[in-house]
């Protein structure tokens, strides 16, 4: 794979930007992957920085950012980086933080037809909040909308950070962490060498690494003075060394440190303080941890996803500076529950090594890659994250679906009398079935059958779902429910898909409260340039989905996960519905999701069996005629498809592994 970099900071700076750039290209280099770097020139007359682990190296001519000469800007236009584009010839490129170089950059590479990745990174609205330019933070706003709306994939380090992308409107935001050097960081680099030059009466030691620029807000650590018998120590430099200098007179200011002294000074702290509140992600917190120090951080950003309250630190409401004393104050009085909290917090720490966050970025990459094969990547957007299905398969006694005409399984004819639908729950079902016939052949017996019933009904809403159909599953004995519920609320005007994720968490809750096993499927919608202005809300309500999943211990089928449903011979000649081909489709990955096995070499299989299937899609004025105008006559009348209609399989009926096609048999 060739990858293009587009760094809007470049050694020899040293910030996250930079450490996540030069860790990036250090893990592709390993992989055998060939990168470019196109960064910032360094100021005349001083030597440009080496290409790290066998990069190239492009510099574009830059200027210095006004208050901060430290950091340089590319103003570059996509016609200056055309060529470099060109010349290279990238599968991908990867914009690190992209705001100026990287704005041009993403226009560059799509008029390349090169998919991008953008790395959310940096708060710049919030930045300019707080060095006085406040007047510019929308249109700044708007500027990292612009840039992350046109980027392929924009990955966000934290679950605050998610939020405020989706806020401003970006879509296919997924979630990407940030590594950690935790051979380097680690408690075993506490030495008392430093400790007696930095606290030579034994003082319990308060800890700060990073910037010392406005946006940190360092200021607040005043409020630390006083404390008996601590120290403050404070690692890095930036354009508020003096006035913080002027401000914490008691504190020692050990200027910039990297490496092995960086980690000997993270390890030699007692408490870490974070109070900056706006950090996308915080790899100085993560080092902190990492090296076995507790953390006091304000509840803002990227550490609310790092610090666990009570476990390995605390977190502070923003401006309550009396909250931040008292926590520290808590620390620094208890020698053993600090040792409690930095023994937490490196086991936190494992597993988030940079050989395995880049190894994610590399799936990342491809999958940007791939959706640019398979068409306009806007109407998926997948969740991220989702953990593995858990090895042992599901296998219920009694099954029951809910949602609307998706599980209905509207426009799914296949086998069916005109104006019967069967559905990927029905089909799901008996897949369920047959997974209980094989587990009963191994064993040498009959399998009971299982018994099936699907309470969807079309046009149903969440609250539909909440108040009737799920008491009604735990009525009828259900220990698997399937939930596929919030597109009609969604595509409403004033939707709010957080409150509609809350309002479904209650159903859910009362599910699992019952013993109930529970699969939620990802809402979704089809790929239609109408719709293309709801996805943000599709993402927002589907990553609080996935949070549900995670806290109530439900099983998650990420619909956007799966490029196969891009393609238009999925989707029903009403452009709105799955057709009998995408019901089929998601079957297969729902049984994959509950461990049915072999169900992805059944889903090949049986896409391939029907390959040509599937009606051609409609003429625009006949769609309109057939669909459209009826649709919007329903609305017109207050009046909507599933009025006066009830669910198809409202009670149990067995479904046995012979039964393929045939009725099935009611029971009770």
């Amino acid at each position: 794979m060739r990858v293009i970099v587009f760094a809007e900071t470049f050694l020899p700076q040293a910030n996250g930007v930079v450490n996540s750039v030069v860790q990036v290209l250090r893990r592709l280099d390993a992989l055998g992957h060939d990168a470019l770097v196109v960064a910032p020139a360094p100021p005349v007359g001083h030597s440009a920085p080496d290409a790290p682990f066998g990069a190239e190296l492009a510099l574009i001519p830059s200027v210095a950012l006004p208050g901060y000469p430290e950091v340089r800007l590319a103003p570059a236009t996509p016609r200056r980086l055309a060529p470099i584009v060109r010349r290279f010839g990238p599968d991908v490129a990867h914009l690190a933080s992209p705001f100026v170089l990287g704005g041009a950059g993403v226009r560059a590479s799509a008029a390349a037809g090169v998919p991008t990745v953008a790395v959310y990174q940096t708060d710049v609205p919030g930045y300019a909040r707080r060095y006085g330019a406040a007047p510019a933070e929308a249109a700044l706003a708007r500027r990292v909308a612009d840039i992350h709306g046109r980027a392929t994939l924009t990955l966000a380090p934290s679950t605050a950070a998610v939020a405020d992308l989706e806020r401003l409107g970006v879509p296919r935001v997924r979630t990407w962490g940030r590594g950690i050097d935790a051979e380097r960081f680690r408690p075993e680099r506490r030495s008392r060498a430093w400790r007696a030059r930095n606290a030579p009466g034994g003082e319990t030691v308060i800890g700060y690494v990073g910037r010392l620029a406005p946006e940190k807000q360092l200021s607040d650590l005043a409020a630390l003075a006083g404390l008996p018998g601590t120290r403050l120590v404070i690692v890095g430099e930036g354009p508020e060394r003096s006035r913080l200098e002027a401000l914490l007179p008691e504190a020692v200011f050990l200027g910039r440190l990297d490496g092995d002294a960086l980690a000997e000074a993270v390890a030699g702290f007692d408490v870490f303080v974070h109070p900056g509140p706006h950090e996308t992600f915080g790899q100085t917190i993560q080092e902190a941890l990492a090296s076995g120090v507790p953390v006091v951080a304000v509840g803002a950003g990227g550490p609310l996803d790092l610090v666990d309250v009570s476990r390995t630190g605390w977190l502070y409401e923003p401006g309550d500076l009396a909250g931040m004393r008292a926590h520290v104050a808590d620390l620094v009085g208890d020698a053993a529950k600090r040792r409690a909290f930095g023994e937490a917090a490196r086991d936190a720490m494992r597993g988030r090594g940079w050989d395995r966050l880049v190894d994610e970025l590399v799936e990342h990459y491809a999958d940007a890659i791939e959706l640019a094969r398979a068409g306009d990547a806007r109407f998926l957007t997948a969740v991220g994250g989702i953990p593995e299905p858990q090895p042992a398969g599901l296998r219920p006694d009694r099954f029951v679906a809910v949602g609307d005409s998706l599980t209905e399984g509207l426009d799914d004819t296949s086998r069916q009398a005109d104006g019967q639908y069967r559905g990927w729950a029905d089909r799901l079902a008996m897949l369920l079935a047959l997974s209980r016939g094989a587990a009963g052949d191994s064993a040498g017996q009959d399998a009971p059958p299982l018994r099936y019933a699907n309470l969807a009904v079309r046009s149903r809403r969440v609250r539909d779902v909440v108040d009737e159909q799920i008491p009604a599953a735990i009525g009828l004995g259900a220990d698997l429910v399937a939930v596929l519920v919030g597109g009609n609320d969604l595509v409403k005007w004033r939707a709010r898909p957080d409150a509609l994720a809350a309002r479904l968490d209650t159903g859910i809750a009362r599910l699992r409260d019952a013993g109930v096993e529970v699969l939620l499927v990802t809402a979704f919608t089809p790929p239609n340039p109408l719709v293309a202005r709801l996805q943000p809300r599709f993402a927002r309500f589907n990553r609080a989905l996935a949070q549900i999943a995670e806290r109530r211990g439900c099983r998650l089928l990420d619909f956007g996960a799966h490029r196969e449903f891009l393609d238009e011979r999925v989707w029903s000649p009403d452009r709105v519905h799955l057709g009998s081909r995408g019901h089929r489709l998601l079957a297969y990955r729902a049984a994959a999701v509950l461990g049915v096995p072999d169900a992805a070499a059944l889903a090949a299989l049986d896409d391939a069996l029907h390959d040509g299937d599937g009606d051609d899609p409609l003429p625009t004025r006949e769609w309109v005629r057939r669909h459209a105008a009826p649709w919007a006559w329903r609305r017109l009348r207050g009046r909507t498809a599933g009025d006066g209609m009830s669910a198809k399989h409202d009670r149990l009926i067995e479904l046995r592994p012979g039964d393929g096609a045939r009725a099935p048999h009611e029971t009770t």
